[in-house]
């Protein structure tokens, strides 16, 4: 039994200054004053350094020249050991839409990885942005392996139900309705992006299941003009619906900070989820290139770029810089920041009740931060893995 003490918490809705955390087998056993504590209780002082829930990053593809569609060892471990030195402590593997059986073997070695205990993030299962999407909004995702979910293909992806937490697809797209009504069943979260949905088929795709929106404003329709008539994209169905979870890129890159504050302003912080996006990328200096998927990007004024420059394709930049982003150019407060960071994302692919807050009875993943945001100690299930 260890007692963090010396430091600021950040719960869901205050920092604190005058408590301990205690940890016990690996879970945070109470909240205690320090002056309280027994001799039977270990020391660790923080050094007045704030201390988070170890952040959740459910939308990442990969850092360091690696992505998660390559099921190797080398790779995932290398994504996740930098994540875990940057204060990630859960994640999503993440995958770019390539072939069936290429995705099935990326599926297959994650399960694998899942079961075994590693040193770096924990993955809690995979993240799919999936081929059903729309051409028109494909972004940086490769057009060669775009398909339609009536084609029969959904049934391979779906054997992978007990690791796959999220799936991106089309809302639009002929079966799509029955696709997500099938991954809402299968405990999947449904996702809407890389989408030209107008608002009432996001309404039809909510009414079976629907309920997460991927990276807003990018890839995704917005208000387009029939005649005199304003039609709502899936942009606008993102700022408004309740019944929707949506994500966010915080690099300062992929979005100016108006359109930040927007999307806080509409959303908040407990249905706003940021995230990372990162590829390969993240990590390298600038002009490094990387791959994700058959395709190929560099990395271009701190972001990932296509080479034609038409399109971003994802962020380089980890979720622990994204906090002073979200603090100082969109003026969202601390405990709001790490919420997007942290329970909203437990939340939105179900894991709240033992990620995502500093709680007793939860895991004891946590993330120790200098001024700057850079982590100083990483914890994850009671266990250093930052020294």
């Amino acid at each position: 039994m260890i007692a963090l003490t010396n430091c600021r918490i950040v719960f869901p809705d205050l920092v604190t200054q005058d408590k301990s955390i205690v940890i016990d087998g690996g879970k945070i056993a109470g909240i205690a004053n320090a002056g309280d504590l027994g001799s039977d209780v270990e020391k660790f002082d923080v050094g007045g350094r704030v201390i988070t829930p170890g952040l959740i990053d459910i939308h990442t593809h990969g850092a360091l020249g690696h992505t998660f569609n390559e099921p190797t060892a080398e790779a995932f471990d290398a994504i996740t050991r930098e994540n875990a030195r940057r204060g990630v402590t859960s994640m999503l593997a993440t995958l770019a839409t390539a072939p069936i059986p290429d995705l099935a073997q990326c599926f297959d070695f994650t399960r694998g990885w899942m079961h075994e205990s590693r040193d770096g993030a924990q993955i809690l299962g995979a993240h799919l942005e999936s081929p059903y999407i729309n051409p028109a909004q494909k972004g940086a995702l490769d057009p060669q392996n775009i398909r339609l979910p009536n084609d029969g293909s959904v049934d391979a992806i779906l054997e992978h139900r007990d690791i796959l937490k999220i799936l991106v697809l089309a809302p639009e797209l002929p079966g799509a309705l029955d696709l997500v009504s099938k991954l809402a069943r299968a405990g999947i979260v449904p996702a809407a992006g890389h989408s030209s949905a107008k608002d009432d088929q996001v309404r039809a795709a909510m009414q079976v299941g629907l309920r997460h929106v991927t990276h807003i404003w990018s890839a995704m329709s917005s208000v387009v003009r029939e005649g005199p008539w304003r039609k709502p994209g899936l942009l606008e169905s993102a700022l408004t619906f309740d019944g929707l979870m949506v994500e966010m890129i915080c690099d300062n890159k992929h979005l100016p900070p108006t359109l930040m504050q927007l999307a806080y302003k509409s959303i908040g912080a407990d249905r706003l989820c940021a995230i990372s996006d990162a590829t390969s990328g993240a990590g390298l200096p600038d002009g490094a290139r990387f791959k994700m998927g058959g395709m190929e990007y560099e990395v271009r004024d701190g972001v990932g770029m296509m080479f034609d420059r038409t399109a971003f394709a994802g962020s380089s930049t980890l979720l622990n810089e994204m906090i002073p982003v979200l603090i100082n150019v969109v003026g969202v407060p601390l405990v709001e920041a790490i919420r997007m960071m942290t329970l909203t994302p437990a939340r939105a692919i179900g894991v709240a009740d033992r990620k995502g807050s500093i709680v007793p009875g939860k895991d004891a993943d946590l993330a120790i931060f200098n001024d700057d945001w850079r982590a100083w100690r990483v914890m994850i299930r009671g266990e250093w893995v930052i020294a």
